[in-house]
């Protein structure tokens, strides 16, 4: 069911891969609540993607750019501020990729080159991005803007490696800056701390099926979808959370309070028995 929470709302939607990405339900329900916005992803993830799929089932625009290109932050939000009609309502930085995740380096034994290389994209570019829009004056009063995080920025998750340290990274700039944007233009910047999610990206981590076969016996609710990741960003999109800012909110199902389940105590209890 619809609202229409996002009628004459405009955006920026980073990350949508396929059909399986966060960022990909995001822009189906932006769209369903009205909302218009172009996508955008790294012009070697819209090789290996589908974006033009859902370009075309939400009337949207496709505009490739590299987020840790700061010139190229500048020509998408000059193109999607020409295209939508005006400034911006909401953005969504769903981005994140560590190559010693890809090439198998244990966390006591990085390349610093690829750490480097993850860190800018899964993290400095969040700042960069909101760098070229608050330079801009991109972003509307009472706007929002929406980054992606895991709980392994909190909590040890070992085979998570340097992608833990990317996430701790990506909500210290959603805070630090997003008071100066709060301060200076009335804009709302949060992280959303979701639940292990079987996109393309998670399920390169080694043991992801462990991750969530885990959370889901913690979670009181079980593991929230991609879908209920969606719904919540809308949520935080909407004029319903406009005094929502600076917060690492919790999508989880109840995870992040849990210090063991009665199903994970079941579990340890037969493997005893």
């Amino acid at each position: 069911m619809a609202y229409n929470l996002l009628k004459g709302k405009r955006g920026i939607i980073f990350g949508a891969l396929d059909e399986n990405s966060i960022a990909w339900k995001t822009a189906e329900q932006v769209h369903a609540e009205g909302g218009t916005f172009v996508l955008t992803n790294a012009p070697i993830a819209l090789r290996m993607g589908t974006l033009n799929k859902l370009a075309e089932a939400t009337n949207s625009q496709v505009i490739p750019a590299d987020a840790t290109s700061i010139e190229d932050l500048e020509k998408l939000v000059e193109k999607a501020t020409e295209i939508l009609g005006g400034k911006l309502d909401f953005v969504l930085h769903s981005i994140g990729m560590s190559m010693n995740v890809r090439k198998g380096n244990h966390y006591t034994s990085q390349n610093y080159e690829f750490t480097q290389k993850g860190w800018d994209i899964s993290a400095v570019s969040f700042h960069k991005t909101m760098q070229v829009l608050y330079k801009k004056d991109a972003m509307n009063e009472w706007g929002s803007i929406v980054a992606l995080t895991y709980m392994a920025s909190q909590r040890v998750f070992p085979d998570y490696n340097d992608m833990a340290d990317n996430k701790a990274y990506l909500e210290s700039i959603a805070r630090s800056f997003g008071y100066f944007f709060g301060k200076d233009k009335k804009v709302r910047v949060n992280t959303i701390s979701q639940s292990p999610t079987p996109t393309t990206a998670g399920m390169g981590v080694k043991g992801f099926n462990g991750f969530i076969a885990y959370a889901d016996k913690m979670s009181p609710l079980g593991n929230a979808t991609a879908l209920d990741c969606a719904n919540y960003t809308v949520s935080l999109f909407s004029d319903l959370t406009k005094r929502v800012t600076l917060q690492n909110l919790y999508n989880d199902g109840g995870f992040s309070n849990m210090g063991v389940s009665m199903e994970v105590m079941d579990a340890f209890m037969k493997g005893e028995e």
